[in-house]
């Protein structure tokens, strides 16, 4: 049995992450009006083109390489890479509470994630790091949501400044 604030902390993470998560779909999803303005195409297209790309990684990948074409305003890149690493940046925290394990302390009961990465190191690997389910990591999760609401943000108004089909 979990002890009652680590069952209240493991419950606000849970809910958090799922928020995390919806916020992070909605913001990516914004990448379609990006490639259809970078690209000139209209935006069926581009969302042809973005669920063609599977991973978020080559989503950001095309974007940045469409911005960073000779035909654009340094401007219009700047613009596009700043948002774009913003993304980069925030899929970094996304990635770890969605593939990690979440698990329980058997001695104290205090819920833990588990990071499900191999580290190579010069002479032995590391894996399955663990972090506490604390409130500093309840911190980083709500940090990350106000930082996809801002950059979501950001994202609509570089779009409607622009003109990409919205």
């Amino acid at each position: 049995m979990l002890p009652a604030d680590s069952q209240r902390q493991f419950e606000r993470l849970l809910l958090r992450t799922g928020e995390m998560n919806y916020m992070w779909t909605n913001t990516e999803s914004l990448l379609i009006h990006l490639i259809a303005g970078l690209a000139g195409v209209d935006k069926e297209t581009a969302v042809v083109i973005f669920l063609t790309l599977n991973t978020t990684r080559a989503r950001i990948d095309l974007v940045e390489r469409l911005a960073k074409m000779d035909r654009r305003s340094a401007e219009e890149r700047d613009d596009i890479l700043s948002r774009s690493r913003a993304l980069s940046r925030l899929s970094g925290i996304r990635n770890h509470f969605n593939h990690c394990i979440y698990s329980f302390d058997p001695e104290s009961g205090h819920a833990q994630t588990i990071l499900m990465r191999i580290s190579d190191r010069k002479t032995d690997l590391r894996m399955g790091r663990r972090d506490p389910v604390d409130e500093a990591e309840l911190a980083r999760v709500e940090t990350a949501i106000a930082d996809l609401v801002a950059l979501n943000k950001q994202i609509w108004e570089l779009i409607r400044r622009r003109g990409y089909p919205a």
